[in-house]
């Protein structure tokens, strides 16, 4: 509900925050001195709202530099390995418990493992395929650079579409065979662990979920720094 909220505000008309962002794109934080010391403080953020990993999200303003085989397979393995994924996983395990999906698990404590598994293999599959393993083979680059210019509307629009939009290590857009063929593979590696769906509906359903995901969460990612600042700006102002 309070990430449901924080983005209703952010892109609601009274947003001052965001008007000043689209009006002076190159502004890193507010000109609030407390504020600028605590953002300085927490650094980079590894986490959205403290849970959502963000470890491959780039500000387009900045000269671009492509990364390394190292650096890719390090973005795929943080955002598999990272203490949130876990319960993350838990909860969708939970959910599919609860609607009995793949039935042949059963229930109760063996089923909900098995859930549990399928649920953090699907993770750790989608984000290796599309962060790591095609953008290395087809030289991609995994980040999401963010636009930070123009109305609030037009960078939700652009972030979304990066799904189907990335960047070679060249620097060159083009379509993001990463994003869609990867999770292509990782959707039909997982009828090796899920015995009921293993049909194209069913497949083409998981596909379209795991790209509407990824589409939402970099959403996420373009307006979290504008988020964070006026969280802080709020705190600050509290304090005064």
């Amino acid at each position: 509900m309070g990430l449901v909220l924080g983005l209703a505000s952010l892109f609601g008309p009274a947003s001052a925050l965001s008007q000043q962002a689209e009006s002076d794109p190159g502004a890193a934080a507010p000109a609030d001195p407390a504020v600028e010391s605590t953002a300085a403080k927490t650094g980079p953020d590894k986490h959205i709202f403290g849970v959502v990993p963000n470890y491959r999200t780039a500000d387009d303003s900045k000269p671009f530099a492509p990364l390394t085989s190292r650096q890719k397979f390090a973005i795929g393995f943080k955002d598999s390995f990272d203490w949130p994924v876990y319960f993350v996983s838990r909860a969708f395990a939970a959910l599919s418990q609860i609607e009995n999906q793949n039935p042949s698990f059963g229930q109760g404590m063996e089923g909900y493992a098995k859930r549990y598994a399928g649920s953090y293999l699907d993770q750790m599959g989608g984000n290796m395929m599309t962060e790591s393993i095609m953008p290395w083979l087809l030289r991609e680059d995994p980040r999401y650079f963010r636009r930070v210019q123009g109305s609030k509307w037009s960078r939700a629009g652009y972030a979304a579409s990066r799904i189907l939009v990335t960047r070679t290590d060249a620097g060159r857009n083009r379509f993001n065979f990463s994003e869609v063929v990867g999770n292509s593979i990782a959707t039909a590696a997982s009828n090796l662990y899920y015995p009921d769906t293993r049909n194209v509906t069913d497949n083409s359903r998981k596909l379209g979920i795991q790209l509407a995901t990824d589409a939402f969460s970099n959403i996420l990612k373009e307006f979290w720094p504008d988020v964070k600042r006026r969280l802080f700006q709020k705190r600050a102002a509290g304090r005064t």
